[in-house]
């Protein structure tokens, strides 16, 4: 082959390589903000378990009162 011919073929070959990377690049911007999105979706999640694990101990710690008050009326008869 001479060096028309391998020019010819780099030539032709350089514009689809280019596309492609361009592609990747595009490609890992837009998964990084999805990454960044679901991160964003899962600490709301871990909030909310949060509140809802304080709920529950606020609600068990009423209920044991109640039965530590009907507990004591049953022992003082």
């Amino acid at each position: 082959m001479t060096d028309q011919q391998i020019l010819t073929i780099a030539l032709a070959t350089v514009p689809t390589m280019v596309t492609v990377l361009v592609g990747i690049l595009i490609n890992n911007a837009r998964l990084g903000d999805l990454r960044s999105h679901i991160d964003t979706r899962f600490n709301e999640v871990d909030h909310r378990f949060e509140e809802m694990r304080d709920l529950w101990r606020s609600e068990l710690h009423r209920v044991e009162e109640v039965l530590d008050a009907r507990l004591k009326r049953l022992e003082e008869r």
